[in-house]
């Protein structure tokens, strides 16, 4: 048991390690391709591009559904060690997708379409350009479910350094595209739509290719059963319902501000939503790092390994997240202004305050991660879809009663918190959390490492400016967090897992 334990430690320092630096290459490498965009396809174009480009993610629901079936019952299958389910687990799922990929093609053909032409605030000149981005974005919807069976392998197998690699490739695939759109001499807003999609249909060659070499259950073949068909089905369904009231009230509240505000304020949206998407890869490969294990350990019924895991989890991905989200937040400003040519208004404060969000309601991965492990989502999706379609219905109110659009993220604050409260409740009934040493050994640490490390840097923020606050008030803040971090956060076995990353970072570099 010992042992098996020292593995799984050593495998999760190993891909935290992977992913955390393809996280790092993949902000720099985002920031600066936004960036970019929004300077070559001007502020008005880019609004567009957020907004209808959006539409097609009301339909993204039904691929996060079927892809979060897919991975707990692969990656439950893998941990029981039954390789004969696992083919058929595979097939099944390959041929769901292609009968969601055709799903999603009818509904953007038909709901979609009447949507974008008949509902949205579009410059009538830019409505011809603003069709070619949607079927695009119709087509690259559907290639991208296809290519969600293989990744669920790779993610199952842990295979997180051929995980970072693809992801650091389509990164420099999208790097070009932004390059080449400087030499474009068509319309800028088109040429930018196909060449995303040319992506998505690359990157799926690329997975089929390595799943097909390296995992024997990936050979699809023609299967069908009913039974395990319901049963992924009922699980994908009640996704699929959290998905469809997620997505439309987030893409709802993308629809609200363009009505209210128009498509500058969009634009202001974009740059957080943009801003959000490139920090929470941090947070989703850290997932991506630890959620096959909590997976695979509640496969085995062994609860107290469990436990430890999700705290370790826990204690891991809020302090690798407030690394990043205090010194942006601290500094947005001077990021935004370096990072754009032209800064929308409204945008710094929404950066900062969703941020913060993100920061603070990221200690709720451990116990979703929990409850998905276990099946039993059915009670968990009917609560939490009434908090997450209470945003847009409290904001349709507070945009009528005249609020600026720094409502979304202040709201998005408050319900969150409420959702992350609900999640770990929800998880406790299921996987029995000691209340007692969740505090003692994950809260109360982690809320000495944020009064203590915060004062410094704000401190230091009075007192310089610019490029030089940023290099400061980080460094000060380096220098307090880390080792209070370490002293009083981790435990024995967590010091030993920093100190061989750490280790295999040196490795790396020298």
């Amino acid at each position: 048991m010992e042992n098996t334990s020292h593995e799984n430690n050593k495998r999760i320092a190993k891909n935290t390690m992977f992913l955390y630096f393809r996280s790092i290459l993949l902000l720099f490498v985002g920031l600066y391709t936004s960036r970019e965009v929004l300077a070559q396809l001007g502020v008005s174009d880019f609004g567009i591009y957020n907004v209808v480009g959006g539409v097609i993610v009301l339909f993204s629901f039904i691929q996060n559904a079927m892809s979060s079936a897919t991975s707990r019952f692969f990656t439950f299958d893998l941990g029981k060690g039954d390789f004969e389910q696992l083919k058929k687990t595979f097939s099944l799922s390959v041929v769901i997708h292609i009968f969601t990929a055709l799903l999603i093609l009818v509904l953007g053909e038909t709901v979609g379409l009447w949507f974008l032409n008949t509902q949205l605030v579009i410059p009538e000149d830019r409505m011809e350009a603003a069709n070619f981005v949607y079927q695009f974005s119709v087509l690259s919807a559907c290639v991208g479910i296809l290519q969600v069976p293989y990744m669920v392998a790779i993610n199952a197998h842990e295979r997180m350094k051929v995980y970072a690699y693809f992801g650091i490739a389509d990164a420099v695939f999208k790097l070009a595209i932004v390059i080449s759109l400087g030499f474009a001499s068509v319309d800028k807003l088109k040429f930018y739509s196909f060449l995303l999609f040319a992506v998505y249909v690359v990157m799926v060659g690329f997975y089929w290719v390595y799943c097909h070499k390296s995992f024997p259950e990936t050979h699809f073949k023609w299967f069908w059963d009913k039974r395990m068909f319901l049963e992924r089905m009922g699980f994908g369904g009640w996704n699929m319902t959290q998905g469809i009231v997620s997505v439309s009230a987030l893409q709802g509240v993308n629809m609200l501000v363009n009505v209210f505000f128009g498509v500058l304020a969009n634009a202001a949206i974009g740059i957080m939503t943009t801003v959000l998407n490139a920090t929470g890869q941090f947070s989703n490969n850290l997932a991506a790092a630890f959620n096959p294990q909590i997976i695979k350990t509640y496969a085995k019924s062994d609860f107290e390994a469990l436990h430890k895991l999700m705290f370790r989890y826990c204690k891991f991905i809020f302090l690798l997240c407030y690394i990043i989200a205090i010194p942006l937040v601290l500094n947005m400003d001077f990021i935004l202004h370096l990072w754009l040519k032209e800064v929308p208004l409204y945008a710094v404060i929404l950066c900062q305050i969703r941020l913060i969000e993100w920061n603070i309601c990221m200690v709720q991965h451990p116990f979703s991660a929990a409850i998905y492990a276990s099946g039993k989502i059915r009670k968990f999706v009917i609560i939490d879809n009434i908090f997450i379609a209470a945003i847009f219905f409290i904001l349709w109110f507070l945009f009528s009663k005249e609020f600026s659009i720094v409502a979304v993220p202040c709201v998005h604050l408050i319900i969150n918190c409420i959702r992350s409260t609900n999640m770990f409740f929800m998880a406790n009934n299921i996987v029995h959390i000691s209340i007692r040493k969740l505090i003692t050994n994950v809260i109360l640490p982690l809320s000495v490492v944020v009064i203590i490390s915060i004062p410094l840097p704000v401190f230091l923020s009075s007192h310089f400016s610019e490029l030089s606050l940023f290099v400061v008030s980080t460094i000060g803040f380096f220098c307090v967090l880390l080792p209070i971090a370490y002293f009083l956060v981790l435990d024995s076995t967590e010091k030993e897992l920093v100190k061989k990353m750490v280790a295999k970072c040196k490795n790396c570099f020298c």
